[in-house]
């Protein structure tokens, strides 16, 4: 039986194999024919010599015959002979190759009006912890025909930004994919992984002309497979390469044509008059080595804490709104509302349905609570901080038991329907004891002068899907700010803008969405295989604001903090159509 070595830890929990630098060369010799393509190749290059010159100092020429095989020399260096495919995009033809004895690639981008080509340089093992990834260098040239040099080149641009496409292509893969920042994309799997989640990663946008560019994108942190195409926004076609090694190591090495539907544009932000071409990285400056990219590496910076560790923190460094003094403006808490004491000298039981908690709550007064579960005889003291994100809809938090793992309560009481929703968050998962665990229920509450209802509940909802809203926490511009992207109803992606309103780095997670009201939702999310934390917000679309708290344990101990931010509505993606379980 064979064993494999998997990566240090699954990322969103797929365990990719750690494959080593001899396993990649054994396994590429499959793409010794070139890539596969279920449409026919293009003949249009049959017989030709090109030679593409570039300004990053790399030439190629080549020779291609008039089958599947073409050579070429790379700098003037001995030619070698490859199998290749090639597809078309008119006037745009896309080359796909490997270097035979090597694991190094080209994908060739060429405008057969304007002469102008881009070349991206692919290869594996470059990049230490998962050699599996696969490494992109794009370098902007022409076509060599002996003639006048063109002055202009493609370039990257931010044309593209805050668009969505549902793609799908000549094999029945089906894709949404969202180009929400100028160095990040989303994408979900419709096919592949059954669109439940979305996924980030890092990305490369290039103009060629108005309505065609150049996208591609690794999958860092995961399989590290390459997806590339040529789109064309006027007939809405696509044709593109994949490459890279699959989640049972199988090579994925082919070509292929699409038809795509946009699915909307949320907005931008950056200043009227700014293309993109050039990104303003601000702190964050772009490595310079060869393929170097900004690539959200979660796990790199997320301490791994012992059992010990996270049992000290949890017993001994725990924190709630600073211990009842007020949990002041800092962090995500810059706009929290108004802390509210409605509920002080009152006495409530929070009844969750199917067997879940069943809790009594005597608040003291507007910070101080004494809790306890039904049934037991002794009520222990708590901090809480309670808000009013909607009329007569009460939203608070604060620690359950001080035992391990530690656990919080955040609780809506919806007092005009006698409805109560509870995310109960928990320290510990099956992978880490310094991450959170949410537990979603439903339920009334029981208090003096209400009658609760026997069968309506709060509930599961999708009616955010596909929205974007940003959020600034904090006063500035852009001060703390990001954008919250709803994709799936199981999952939700931000966005880290640059210094110029660009939208930058992206990151996504699991999500939950549940309706309380018209227009008022809970939104919970854990930061998962990235720092741990659970974020639990009531979201009213009347006010833009919110009402929510943060649940994380670290090396700094365990808190519960709040979380207040103003929002505006970026725009919305229409693609529910495309998403839910297949029938």
């Amino acid at each position: 039986m064979s064993t494999r070595n998997y990566l240090p830890e699954p990322k969103h929990r797929f365990p990719f194999t750690a494959l080593t630098e001899a396993q990649i060369s054994q396994k590429l010799q499959a793409a010794n024919n070139g890539p596969s393509s279920k449409s026919a190749f293009s003949t249009a290059l049959s017989g030709k010599n090109l030679k593409i010159v570039t300004d990053n100092g790399l030439t190629l020429e080549y020779n291609i015959g008039s089958g599947r095989e073409l050579s070429v020399s790379e700098n003037g260096a001995a030619a070698v002979t490859s199998a290749y495919g090639a597809l078309e995009l008119t006037p745009l033809i896309l080359i796909s190759h490997l270097v035979p004895g090597t694991q190094r690639g080209y994908q060739v981008i060429i405008d057969q009006h304007s002469n102008l080509a881009t070349v991206v340089e692919t290869w594996f093992s470059g990049y230490e912890p998962a050699k599996r990834e696969v490494q992109r260098e794009v370098y902007y040239g022409y076509v060599d025909n002996g003639g006048e040099v063109p002055s202009t080149r493609h370039h990257i641009t931010n044309r593209l930004e805050g668009k969505g496409i549902y793609w799908k292509q000549d094999n029945d893969v089906e894709t949404l994919d969202f180009y929400c920042t100028v160095i990040f994309s989303n994408f979900v799997e419709l096919t592949r992984t059954g669109g439940e989640l979305t996924y980030a990663a890092p990305s490369d946008y290039i103009m060629i002309n108005d309505h065609q560019f150049i996208y591609s994108r690794v999958e860092a942190e995961f399989s590290g497979l390459l997806t590339l195409y040529v789109l064309d926004l006027h007939q809405m076609t696509q044709a593109g390469v994949r490459l890279g090694f699959d989640e049972q190591d199988a090579l994925e090495y082919y070509m292929f044509l699409g038809k795509g539907e946009v699915t909307g544009q949320i907005a931008t932000f950056e200043v009227f008059g700014n293309n993109g071409e050039k990104i303003a990285y601000g702190n964050r400056a772009r490595p310079t080595e060869k393929g170097a990219r900004l690539v959200y590496r979660p796990l790199s910076t997320f301490p791994v804490m012992t059992d010990d560790e996270v049992r000290d923190q949890v017993l001994n460094h725990a924190h709630a709104f600073g211990d009842g003094a007020g949990s002041g403006a800092g962090g995500m808490g810059g706009y929290k509302s108004e802390q509210v004491d409605k509920m002080a000298g009152k006495s409530i039981t929070v009844r969750m349905d199917n067997g879940g908690p069943v809790l009594e709550y005597q608040f003291v007064d507007k910070t101080n609570l004494k809790w306890r579960y039904e049934g037991d005889s002794n009520w222990r003291d708590a901090f809480y901080e309670m808000y009013e994100p909607d009329h007569e809809l009460y939203f608070f938090a604060h620690f359950l038991d001080a035992d391990f793992p530690r656990s919080c309560a955040m609780v809506a009481l919806d007092m005009k329907n006698g409805l109560s929703t509870l995310v109960k968050g928990t320290t510990g998962t099956p992978y880490r004891n310094n991450e959170t665990t949410p537990n979603y229920y439903f339920g009334i509450f029981e208090m003096q002068g209400i009658i609760p209802p026997r069968y309506h509940r709060h509930g599961w909802t999708d009616e955010l899907v596909g929205e974007a809203v940003t959020w600034n926490y904090q006063p500035g511009n852009p001060g703390l700010t990001s954008m919250h992207i709803y994709l799936t109803p199981n999952s939700y992606s931000w966005v880290i803008f640059l210094g110029d309103g660009s939208g930058g780095m992206q990151w996504t997670s699991p999500g939950w969405y549940s309706k309380l009201r018209d227009d008022v939702y809970i939104m919970a999310w854990v930061e998962e295989a990235c720092n741990g934390t659970l974020g639990v917000i009531c979201f009213n679309k009347r006010t833009m604001h919110d009402a929510g708290f943060g649940f994380h344990v670290g090396p700094n101990g365990l808190s519960l903090s709040v979380v207040g931010a103003r929002a505006r509505h970026a725009g919305k993606f229409n693609i529910e159509k495309f998403l839910g379980p297949k029938v």
